[in-house]
């Protein structure tokens, strides 16, 4: 995607109460309430009559009513509130991470509208573009989409809230100033768009792009580009380690790392973002691995424990 701006850039449920005895407790002690009523003055008499016609007793915290002459149970204490469901707890618990799947598959048939040229505070560019394919024509678009729902899944089970900036909801976009948008509304912890570039054959490998310094117009990278990069490292020897891919031979020097100042989804982030170009789409080794989807979830998983590393320790 060198060539491409996409970013391019509980519900619980509460349980019945248990079923209390057939009878009222009164109803078991009428000969005592009687032979009190008749004893008493005619105050407490009455005041007895009342309690026992409202129901009153003495307070309960099961439903087994003990036997006559024994002393009262001790109260219990309150059971914890049990967990809602589908709740997950794990290092990320607390922290939000957005997951940008780089590009649209109906960007195909919008060539119109992702042409428009948008604000990335440096310039102007494109709202976004279609990626690439492999020679095959199996779509940048529909890899970074099933990789997205893979990474979602494996961060959920760490614990995170976990936005997606399109889940195959719209046909076309969302442009690169919006995906950049979703993730600051987010207030994210950490920010990935997911790819795959787009070059010659023989070149090989995955690399993660970080912002660079840039200040202009509506774009400040600042406070973000010393996070970035750890976030980047983080995710880069991760992946590496999963999927056994190597850096990029073509780009970074062998580090799997590149700088760019000319991406909008980076220069209009104000959370720590990277891109991750999980390999190249033309080369036949690399789309061989990208089609697989044993591969994908290496991938996945090579990822979310990079942002693991990052937000958990």
């Amino acid at each position: 995607m060198r060539y491409e701006d996409s970013p391019q850039p509980p519900e619980s449920a509460d349980s019945p109460a248990p079923a209390g005895p057939d009878l009222p407790w009164f109803a078991r002690r009428s000969t005592l309430v009687v032979g009190v009523a008749a004893l008493a003055p005619a105050c407490l008499a009455g005041w007895m009559l009342t309690q026992v016609l409202t129901g009153a007793g003495p307070e309960r915290h099961d439903a087994k009513q003990p036997s006559a002459g024994a002393a009262p149970a001790p109260a219990l204490a309150s059971a914890p509130a049990a967990p809602a469901k589908g709740q997950v707890k794990g290092p990320l618990t607390g922290k939000t991470v957005v997951v940008d799947p780089g590009h649209n598959t109906g960007n195909f048939e919008h060539t119109d509208e992702i042409n428009q040229q948008v604000d990335i505070g440096t310039n102007r560019k494109e709202c976004d573009t279609t990626g690439t394919t492999t020679n095959s024509g199996y779509m940048e678009a529909e890899f970074t989409f099933d990789v997205s729902l893979r990474l979602r899944e494996a961060l959920e089970a760490q614990g995170a809230k976990v936005v997606l900036t399109h889940e195959a909801d719209r046909s076309w976009g969302p442009c690169i100033d919006e995906r950049a948008r979703i993730g600051n509304e987010a207030k994210a912890d950490a920010v990935v768009s997911v790819h795959a570039d787009g070059v010659s054959a023989g070149n090989r490998g995955y690399h993660v792009i970080l912002p660079a310094k840039v200040k202009g117009g509506g774009a400040d990278t600042s406070a973000i580009v010393g996070p970035s990069r750890l976030l980047g490292e983080r995710i880069g020897s991760n992946f590496a380690r999963t999927t056994g891919s190597d850096p990029a031979n073509y780009l970074g020097s062998g580090t799997g790392l590149v700088i760019r100042d000319d991406l909008g989804g980076l220069n209009l982030s104000t959370r720590p973002k990277v891109f991750i170009e999980c390999g190249n789409m033309r080369d036949a080794k690399d789309a061989a691995q990208m089609t697989s989807p044993e591969w994908r979830q290496k991938a996945a998983q090579g990822i979310s424990d990079g942002i693991v590393a990052f937000l958990g320790g």
